[in-house]
């Protein structure tokens, strides 16, 4: 069971500190890798921290089980934490995200995903992202290409 869900048995909807990783994998043309998941938004690859894990080893986790890929070279961009990053879920879950921030654009294998994690994985222009993209995600990509530049 996920450690989250393993706390959501002790504490209900209350609010949780949920640490976890995103990587922003980019390309030599400069785009940035998005994943469509099933509820329709696009957003970076990564997820929440398993008991014993490290920031990077959830960004490694993540990118092989949600898109098939083999990462390297992991670039630290920001973690990100504070009280503008509380949420409430649609189901009354509340929770405040403390993310860290990769990049990378050294990655081995083939893109695979399962349709219940993924339903699509595309290439964008980081100033040209979909419009029904996570917030925060929007947010990490645009200040990682501030000015024009790659990270």
């Amino acid at each position: 069971m996920e450690y989250y869900k393993f706390l959501r048995q002790y504490v209900g909807k209350k609010p949780l500190i949920l640490p976890g990783s995103v990587v922003i994998i980019g390309n030599k043309q400069g785009e940035v890798l998005l994943q469509k998941r099933p509820e329709g938004r696009w957003g970076l690859p990564g997820g929440l921290m398993e008991l014993g894990e490290s920031f990077e080893e959830v960004a490694l986790r993540e990118v092989r089980e949600e898109i098939g890929l083999e990462i390297q070279r992991l670039q630290l961009l920001h973690v990100y934490s504070g009280k503008e990053f509380y949420t409430k879920a649609p189901n009354g879950d509340e929770f405040y995200s403390v993310t860290a921030v990769f990049f990378t654009d050294e990655v081995e294998g083939n893109l695979q995903f399962q349709l219940s994690e993924t339903l699509d994985v595309q290439f964008f222009d980081p100033s040209h992202l979909p419009e029904n993209i996570v917030g925060s995600h929007k947010r990490f990509i645009e200040q990682a290409y501030k000015n024009g530049e790659r990270p």
